[in-house]
């Protein structure tokens, strides 16, 4: 991902976020709070690729470590196996494993990464996170020991 793109991507971040039907929680930052932290700590810090769709962003991965961090799909492209391509690339790059959190009323997600061989370790209250939700923690591909951090 080129600095240029970090608009582009928050967006498709923030769209899929609050697309009708999430099951996230709301987001605790405003739209310009995620395109700064897109543009000053994703870029800069994490692993981040994205998909293209006639030259336009609708997906973006990013991975910390062995940690799947991010991982957002245009609402308007959700289905078409592009998230499915992007988790492919995040396992082909850490063949080791890959561990990701998932809040636990986001239960599509937690299916979509079942799908893709990960399984659950474990549950929080959500403390450890922003948003104060309560959380699920899932690996794929490794001992779960050596993947689980705390939430």
């Amino acid at each position: 991902m080129e600095p240029s793109d970090t608009d582009e991507a928050a967006l498709v971040w923030w769209k899929a976020r609050h697309a009708d039907g999430a099951q996230l929680p709301p987001a605790i930052h405003t739209s310009e709070e995620v395109r700064i932290w897109f543009a000053d700590v994703l870029l800069p810090d994490g692993e981040t690729w994205i998909a293209l769709d006639d030259g336009r962003i609708v997906a973006v991965l990013t991975l910390d470590g062995d940690d799947l961090d991010q991982l957002y799909v245009d609402p308007d492209v959700a289905g078409q196996g592009i998230g499915s391509a992007l988790v492919d690339l995040a396992k082909d790059l850490r063949p080791g494993g890959l561990a990701l959190w998932t809040f636990q009323s986001n239960l599509r997600a937690q299916e979509f990464y079942r799908r893709h061989g990960f399984t659950e370790v474990r549950r929080t209250d959500g403390s450890a996170n922003e948003e104060r939700a309560p959380d699920v923690r899932m690996v794929w591909g490794a001992h779960p020991e050596r993947l689980e951090s705390t939430g």
